[in-house]
């Protein structure tokens, strides 16, 4: 290595040293730096490590190449290829044991000198030492020296010795045979041995990669490349190699070793080093010339190559140990990922690259991510875990609890989904008294308005202009009578109807509905409703009840009180203490009582904008005592607040049009919440919402989600659920058996097209049809294929098998239109095109790994990627 850049050497069994060679041979001592002083002779690596030199043998000039010896003992041994091709063995340690005496000063000599560019010793058998030199005419390039070998005095060859510094110039010996001779009339440029046995040498010659067997060296596996320098075998992976040619890697598999299996992205600059990390899998280090940047390329996740054009993919990234420009680097032998840079001018630096991290979010919500070789799970601490209150978690047990499907009690749904939004309560209220109504409708066949029911209040005030008939009535209870103007229509009492108050016909009777706020505990609600429809007596009942019950409020009796002294003399005392206080009250149903009683016929803002009262009262109080025109601007006010807000309660305004599309947007936005989403908007009956870009998105995307989450069975039922209400998303059939011979779909006699020609019962089916046998191909009469385990025929049940269940032996065909149950369907494996009856190729992989058919060695069931999942359904939450 004279005259060129320094080469850095870690101690295989010595972590903390390392030699730097060029000129001389210099050996280091690594160490952590205790304190921000440096010891007198230490060099500073970096700000935890110092390097102190331990010793220096300048006695083997003209230095091309240098090897560590492989073993433990003798320590510090070292083989060092000079420019006439010589080898040298020396040492830089103080071990003075007899074996180290009688290695230290041997010389290997070829028969005619050129220069030796690589040393490689034999890992396994580590008295075997090669060596690649340059070409010549009529010797071979590649040597393999034995160096326990004696010197053999009757060679006439000049035996120059070379005096070293460690070493008795009179042990110096002199060897010229070599154990093996192999690449004739070639020129060897890199060596390195293969580790999976000890008698192969992979050789970059002059135009091609050559794998020599000693065993039986008159001939050699090669392949022609331009790229022979620096080979060397993945210490983790011993059938892929690296090697370079100027810019360019190239990485081979040796099982494959007609062509690279890849090409790295070839660099501006001439290649120098190139080095796999002899802590992790997979990773490559290069070094270019001039430059301060190691390029690493990361094969982690590099799958073995199945066909010819298989590339593997890699990821690239550039570390920069040090500002100046890098001379070479060496990986550390044991610590992870640390590496020794060395410069032009010897300055050196002790680097580790940091792994990259991998951040992986599940469809569960669960964090991870891997640094090297540890993998993290992020976890909140304290009771309120916000992972609880995540729409993601909220979705998934909903979806377990088979939230949205229940089509009978549309309102049950809301208690599937936990009981605790009301929003969500006051939309399943609205959707089941929508679909109340239209079923209803259905029974009479008269005057249906069930498209108008789902059009919404907003389309049924609308309708209702000019049609609306107004009576004054007086407050049920008080001593004096005031009129109170009411107004009332058929389209009115429909909105009454769709927020809960009445029950189905035109008769205005609340009591059905007071009974049932009463059973929930919900008093101040209930005397609301009662007081709203003018009966301040039932009220009064309704508080009494509420505060003498276990769980009411002692202050309703106060409020009762304070509604028995009510007058409707405006300039009364109890007028004037009610407007006062009654902002004082908690609750919003209270205040809006007070309200409703101190103002003036006709304006009831206090009441309608109390926005804590629900959204169905507020709409039936408005649809009792307002106008056509009032009403019409105080719906369409509200409808727009709640279109904004994105708040569920105005679907009972919108219905599903494409102003509700538009409110549910706004509330997906704000939540995310896709699943209650496409629950409702397949609610209402088909119509052109479903074709909305918006709804097909979100109803892809919880479907996506049920799957993400291995809910199979639940995106199935979703799917079903969706194609009763919306026959139109129903999928075509893709996928059909087709016949071996004739290439038709065995299964058409099945299907809604009958088949001219031949009957039913011609193919194997007998005319009932509780059973199903199908054993023919319905277009040639081939014979099906049989079953590889009970061996008959495919097509027929396999209740009727050896081993089937009893389960299986009816199918109703008229019901569920199906040739077969799932047990008898169909199935083979796509890598050895055996199979059989479904049921049967399960219960035997159950047991087995391997193809039932016998001589076939096929891992079916692992090359399913699915197949060894489970339904996440079936996994305890």
């Amino acid at each position: 290595m004279s005259g060129s850049k320094p080469d850095i050497l870690w101690a295989p069994h010595h972590v903390d040293r390392f030699v730097v060679c060029d000129s001389e041979l210099s050996l280091y001592h690594i160490e952590s730096a205790v304190s921000s002083e440096l010891k007198a002779g230490s060099l500073r690596l970096s700000e935890e490590t110092t390097a102190t030199l331990l010793s220096i043998n300048s006695d083997t000039p003209y230095m091309k190449c240098v090897a560590w010896y492989p073993k433990y003992d003798p320590e510090c041994l070292l083989a060092v290829g000079q420019a006439n091709g010589r080898v040298v063995l020396t040492s830089l340690g103080q071990d003075h044991n007899s074996k180290s005496k009688d290695l230290i000063g041997k010389e290997f000599v070829p028969k005619h000198a050129r220069q030796c560019n690589t040393l490689a010793w034999n890992p396994l058998d580590s008295n075997w030492l090669a060596a690649g030199l340059d070409k010549h005419r009529a010797d071979f390039s590649v040597l393999i020296w034995d160096i326990s070998s004696k010197y053999a005095p009757e060679t006439a060859v000049a035996t120059e010795k070379v005096r070293l510094s460690t070493g008795d110039p009179e042990a110096g010996l002199v060897v010229t045979k070599p154990l093996y001779e192999l690449g004739q009339n070639d020129a060897c440029l890199s060596l390195c041995w293969l580790p999976r046995d000890q008698k192969l040498l992979l050789a970059g010659m002059h135009r091609n990669l050559a794998i020599f067997d000693l065993r039986n060296t008159s001939q050699k596996i090669f392949v022609n490349t331009k790229a022979v320098q620096g080979v060397t075998v993945d210490p983790y992976f011993h059938d892929r190699v690296a090697s370079f040619y100027e810019g360019q890697v190239a990485i081979w598999d040796l099982r494959k070793f007609e062509k690279p299996v890849l090409t790295l992205t070839e660099q501006p600059k001439p290649l120098t080093k190139v080095a796999w990390c002899p802590t992790r899998t997979g990773l490559l280090a290069t070094l270019t010339r001039d430059s301060n940047i190691i390029r690493l390329y990361d094969m982690q996740h590099t799958p073995t190559p199945i066909g010819d054009e298989t590339e593997p993919t890699i990821i690239e990234r550039s570390v920069q140990p040090c500002e100046n420009y890098i001379a070479s680097f060496a990986w550390h032998p044991t610590s992870q990922n640390r590496m020794v840079v060395v410069t032009p001018n010897r300055t050196m630096s002790d680097f580790t690259v940091f792994e990259r991290i991998s951040l992986a979010w599940s469809p569960v919500t669960s964090l991870m991510w891997a640094c090297g070789r540890h993998l993290y799970e992020c976890t909140e601490e304290g009771k309120a875990s916000s992972l609880e209150k995540d729409i993601a978690t909220k979705m998934r047990l909903r979806a377990l609890s088979r939230y949205g499907l229940d089509t009978e009690q549309v309102w049950r749904n809301h208690l599937l989904a936990g009981n605790e939004d009301p929003q969500l309560k006051s939309l399943w209220y609205t959707l089941h008294f929508m679909k109340q109504y239209t079923e209803d409708m259905d029974q009479k066949l008269t005057g249906n308005k069930g498209p108008l029911v789902y059009a919404g209040i907003k389309s049924i005030v609308k309708s209702s202009l000019g049609t609306t008939e107004n009576l004054r009535h007086s407050r049920s209870g008080s001593d004096r009578q005031a009129d109170i103007i009411q107004y009332l229509s058929e389209e009115r009492s429909l909105a009454l109807q769709l927020c809960g108050w009445i029950k189905k016909g035109t008769d205005l009777d609340v009591e059905p509905f007071l009974n049932s706020l009463e059973q929930e505990g919900d008093w101040e609600r209930a005397a609301a409703v009662a007081l709203f429809n003018l009966d301040i007596r039932r009220a009064i009942q309704i508080l009494n009840k509420g505060a003498s019950s276990g769980k009411g409020d002692l202050n309703l009796n106060v409020v009762a009180m304070a509604l028995s002294g009510y007058t409707d003399e405006k300039n009364s005392l109890w007028r004037e203490m009610c407007s006062t206080l009654r902002l004082q009250l908690n609750n919003p149903y209270l205040c809006a009582m007070f309200a409703f009683l101190t103002s003036e016929s006709g304006s009831y803002d206090g009441v309608l904008y109390e926005n804590n009262v629900a959204v169905r009262d507020r709409v039936a109080f408005a649809c009792k005592f307002l106008n056509d025109a009032q009403l019409n601007r105080f719906i369409e006010k509200l409808t727009n607040e709640m279109k904004d807000a994105g708040n569920l309660e105005g679907i009972l305004l919108t219905g599903l049009t494409k102003d509700g599309v538009d409110l549910m947007e706004s509330y997906v936005d704000r939540t995310g919440d896709v699943q209650t989403a496409s629950y409702c908007m397949l609610q209402g009956s088909p119509s052109e919402v479903l074709k909305d870009e918006r709804v097909q998105y979100w109803i892809e995307n919880y479907r996506n989600l049920l799957d993400a989450w291995r809910f199979w069975h639940k995106r199935a039922e979703f799917d079903i659920h969706r194609s009763k209400l919306d026959p139109s998303s129903k999928p075509l059939a893709q996928v059909f058996v087709s016949c071996n011979f004739c290439g038709k779909s065995i299964s058409y006699s099945c299907s809604a097209i009958p088949h001219q020609g031949r009957g039913f019962s011609q193919y194997g089916v007998s005319g009932s049809p509780t059973k199903s046998k199908v054993t023919s191909c319905p277009g040639c009469r081939k014979p099906l294929p049989r079953c590889a385990l009970c061996l008959i025929n495919m097509g027929t049940p396999v209740s009727s098998c050896p081993g089937g269940s009893k389960s299986d032996e009816k199918v109703d065909l008229s019901k569920d239109k199906k040739l077969a149950q799932f047990n008898n369907w169909f199935t083979w494996c796509h890598n050895c095109r055996h199979g059989g009856h479904a049921g049967h190729m399960l219960s035997w992989f159950r047991d087995h790994t391997e193809c039932p058919v016998s001589a076939c060695s096929c891992k079916c069931m692992q090359l399913d990627t699915t197949g060894n999942l489970i339904p996440a359904e079936t996994v305890q939450v």
